[in-house]
């Protein structure tokens, strides 16, 4: 969303009628508030981002900018949102201090401060065969795909990774299946925290990294499975690093014994 086009349009009032009694029914402002807020979550917008105006964002929603108006006031009173004279910046608490760093999409991605070469989208297509046959995936059946390259401003240290998820991913993790709406491969799509939206699904990852050297390129390729508590595929990574110009360094924490 921010310095982007926002997703395609999903009006509030063009939703399934809510059989519930109007007076039950939370206000236009307050669903709006409560919508955005689960775009925001989802990581579309990282901590100190700006938004788009009140005018784009109405445009999104699919009302006025009065109601947009309230629902960011609503977001401002939780302390969700700050406002200074460029405009409203996300303020979503990061993880407790003393927690175990969440683990970093895709595999091999810059955990530190984006570059500007930095670029990640995401696309529903046909995934590589390699792919499918790891996911359990009908040969020639789309999916939702993202892509991610980085490299430094004189295309030093590059290095892409092309995602491929399960259909057991995108049933079981909301926020990933909100993305087949969005998969134009164009507009800006970090999932930094996919990997806390499988736990958070009830998910235990079991991920396996297979690191070979490419000879003939002087890259290093790492291919990462992840499957489930129930051995069900969940996503494959291929990363590519070119490694006469950057290194792949591997960083985890472990939690004290208890």
């Amino acid at each position: 969303m921010a310095r982007t086009t926002p997703h395609d349009p999903s009006p509030l009032d063009l939703a399934p009628a809510d059989p519930s009694p109007a007076a039950t029914r939370p206000p236009l402002y307050r669903r709006v508030a409560d919508q955005l807020l689960g775009e925001l979550r989802d990581g579309t917008v990282p901590p100190g981002e700006r938004l788009p105006g009140e005018r784009r964002l109405a445009e999104h929603f699919g009302v006025s900018r009065e109601t947009v108006r309230q629902a960011l006031d609503v977001l401002r009173r939780d302390g969700l949102l700050t406002t200074d004279r460029r405009g409203s910046h996300v303020a979503l608490p990061g993880h407790p201090a003393g927690s175990p760093a969440p683990l970093v999409f895709p595999v091999g991605a810059r955990a530190a401060e984006p570059r500007t070469g930095d670029r990640a989208t995401v696309v529903w297509g046909t995934p590589p065969p390699e792919h499918s046959a790891a996911l359990g995936l009908v040969p020639g059946r789309p999916t939702l795909m993202h892509h991610y390259t980085s490299a430094a401003a004189g295309g030093d240290g590059r290095r892409t990774a092309v995602t491929s998820f399960s259909a057991v991913a995108l049933a079981e993790v909301e926020e990933l299946a909100r993305y087949r709406d969005r998969a134009d491969g164009v507009a800006c799509a970090q999932l930094r925290r996919a990997y806390d939206w499988m736990r958070r699904a009830g998910l235990t990852l079991h991920h396996r990294d297979t690191i070979t050297l490419q000879s003939d390129t002087a890259s290093v390729r790492v291919v990462r499975r992840v499957h489930d508590q129930y051995a069900r595929p969940l996503e494959i990574t291929d990363l590519l690093v070119d490694t006469r110009q950057d290194a792949l360094v591997y960083e985890f924490t472990l939690p004290a014994a208890g």
